[in-house]
């Protein structure tokens, strides 16, 4: 272990970043950051608004955008990309519906940016359909979704439970919006947008040359159908649709807990004449404002709101770092986790018809999407706690080991919402360009799962856990890193794995222990950190490069530590000095009140195309890091 470490300094960034985290608690007991992401979604809710009628603040709105536009003229997907043409085209198309003029000068800018880079016409299929919505594009050149999928029962090779959860989510209400067509007429033009003119646009879905354009000509029949008025099991599909929709509203209001899904399922209650008053629709808009956030000066949303995962990894970080176990503000936090566990049937049941529920959501109420990732760091978090009712604690463990159990893929993986839902194909339609479509087993939630398994000592029935470690192990690459699916990238899928194969395999796998920790030491930059950029998703060369941030150092010291101390190795020179640099690189990078700051986005939502800051990220995971480090000594 690092010997030249000074020891008080260590503490004493220890003790200061617990302090930090401890003043942050909702007085409920759970933590929550902000999730920022691009600024699409505060454009589509913003259109949303204006569409309903709905009044928010709109100068902030406008303010919030205005900040966001880059010296280039462009908006990005995450820091520092260079910008992003369909982020660019909905926020310029959000500020001409909030009314900001089209000779505004940043505007003029914008306008250049994007036709520069194609305009309208080469963005992407859900830009397309925010601007058909309010007569910006037409309707013709966004896909079909024929109703009938609905009644597809879930035994056919495809139904709608062969999409992943979010696409699912998202898609049923777009089924009924797609099919009406509406256009509302909110007073704007965009036609400057349009690099070929708008008098040449075809309103066409693009081809690729190859097998896949045989969905475009699936599209024209579609098409064809619904001209001549002749779409099969029409108004039953839509029906079906409609049904699905109210079904999976939760009593606070929200779709999904994601806010795609609620902006959609509320365009379809609007294309459904539901009136403003209507309880569900009342319910829609309370879940969209608590997603909002407003400052004095701005007001934007949030993807999503994220306080179970937060609150499980507060605990983690906080527990490890040395406070105690039956801390008051551990104790509320695990008893507010305990509350939040979901005992009734979701989504995951079609595909998992014996299993019995016990998973944790990401956000505060998402009874339909428990999720795998944030089941196994619960169940970790209430692992380290001393809580006054410890029958209750371990009653909820097993409900949650039963259900991740029932979730095991076949490839014996685990996904994030879903059992083997892996039907590939599905990315390569007109509509899924953002090729998200599906939720396949991915080596860091696999990884979770194996960590939890060791880290508490839970049982799994023979095989279970060799054809678990048969994936992860089939999943790491020649360099010795794992791709992250949720985290950016190699460092975060490598980390993961490290700690899991720790735990579970040290002996019998050290051959791949050892080639993921000499990957790590061979990214660590002159600075002692780590970092690792979103285009490494696009870019595999660019895998573990980057400008050095706190939680993807945070993330290299854990899978590094975890590993090197599995092999014996932590006393070995390069190890011991790697670590040492990486945990200075932290202490000297705290904040004078215990925290850390961090720009960049290293949460991924779909790969290359929408990632998160996580704010809390480089809090907990730097003290984490910080804190086994001090506990191997």
């Amino acid at each position: 272990m690092p010997t030249s470490l000074d020891a008080q300094a260590l503490a004493q960034a220890l003790s200061a970043g617990q302090s930090y985290l401890l003043a942050q608690q909702d007085p409920e007991g759970y933590w929550q950051g902000e999730l920022e992401s691009n600024v699409t979604l505060t454009a589509e809710v913003a259109v949303l608004q204006k569409i309903w009628g709905v009044e928010r603040p709109w100068d902030k709105a406008v303010a919030y955008l205005r900040r966001q536009q880059r010296d280039h003229g462009g908006w990005e997907l995450y820091y520092g990309d260079g910008g992003d043409l369909s982020a660019s085209i909905e926020a310029y198309m959000a500020l001409r519906v909030l009314g900001v003029p089209p000779d505004d000068p940043g505007l003029l800018r914008a306008k250049d940016f994007i036709l520069q880079r194609g305009g309208i016409t080469r963005s992407r299929i859900f830009t397309k359909i925010h601007l058909a919505l309010i007569g910006c594009y037409d309707w013709r050149g966004t896909p079909s979704i024929p109703p009938w999928v609905m009644l597809l029962p879930d035994w056919s090779p495809f139904n709608i439970y062969e999409l992943s959860s979010w696409a699912r989510s998202s898609t049923v209400p777009l089924i009924i919006v797609c099919d009406r067509k509406p256009v509302y007429d909110l007073g704007v033009r965009l036609d400057e947008l349009y690099r070929e003119g708008q008098a040449n646009v075809r309103y066409e879905l693009p081809r690729q040359g190859d097998w896949t354009d045989w969905f475009v000509e699936l599209d024209q029949i579609f098409k064809w159908q619904e001209s001549n008025q002749w779409v099969p099991f029409r108004q039953e599909g839509l029906r079906a649709a409609e049904k699905w929709i109210l079904e999976r509203q939760e009593v606070t209001g929200d779709w999904g807990g994601i806010i795609p899904a609620m902006l959609n399922s509320m365009l379809a209650l609007k294309v459904l004449d539901y009136p403003l008053g209507d309880p569900f629709a009342q319910r829609g808009w309370a879940a969209l404002d608590r997603f909002a956030l407003e400052t004095e000066e701005t007001y934007y949303v949030q993807a999503c709101v994220s306080p179970v995962w937060d609150t499980a990894w507060v605990i983690r970080a906080l527990a490890e770092s040395g406070l105690d176990p039956a801390h008051p503000a551990l104790v509320k936090a695990g008893e507010w986790l305990l509350s939040k566990q979901i005992l009734r049937y979701g989504d995951w049941q079609v595909k998992n018809k014996q299993g019995r529920p016990g998973g944790w959501a990401f956000e505060f109420e998402n009874n339909f999407y428990p999720d795998l990732d944030d089941t196994a760091v619960v169940v970790m978090a209430l692992a380290k706690l001393r809580l006054p009712d410890p029958a209750a604690k371990q009653g909820a463990i097993f409900r949650a080991l039963d259900w991740i159990v029932g979730m095991q893929c076949e490839n014996g993986g685990w996904a994030a919402f879903d059992r083997d839902n892996n039907q590939a194909w599905l990315n390569d339609l007109p509509y899924g360009d953002l090729k998200a479509m599906i939720d396949p087993a991915s080596a860091d939630v696999t990884a979770r799962v194996l960590e939890m398994v060791g880290a508490c000592g839970l049982p799994l029935a023979p095989g279970r856990l060799e054809r678990a470690l048969a994936y992860l192990l089939g999943e790491q690459e020649a360099d010795g890193s794992w791709f992250g699916r949720w985290g950016v990238n190699y460092l975060y899928g490598t980390s993961g794995a490290l700690s899991a194969l720790a735990l579970v395999g040290p002996q019998a796998y050290g051959p791949q222990i050892e080639r993921a920790l000499q990957w790590l030491l061979r990214c660590q930059n002159p600075d002692g950190g780590w970092g690792e950029t979103c285009a490494s998703y696009r870019d595999p060369s660019l895998k573990g490069r980057g400008i050095s941030t706190v939680s993807q150092t945070a993330w290299a010291l854990i899978g590094l530590l975890d590993g090197a101390k599995a092999l014996d190795q932590l006393e070995q020179a390069p190890i011991r000095e790697a670590l040492e640099r990486g945990a200075l690189y932290l202490i000297h990078s705290q904040n004078a009140d215990g925290a850390w700051d961090e720009a960049e986005f290293t949460g991924t939502g779909f790969p290359n195309h929408f990632y998160i800051h996580y704010h809390l990220y480089c809090q907990y995971f730097p003290l984490l890091a910080l804190g086994r480090i001090q506990a191997a000594g």
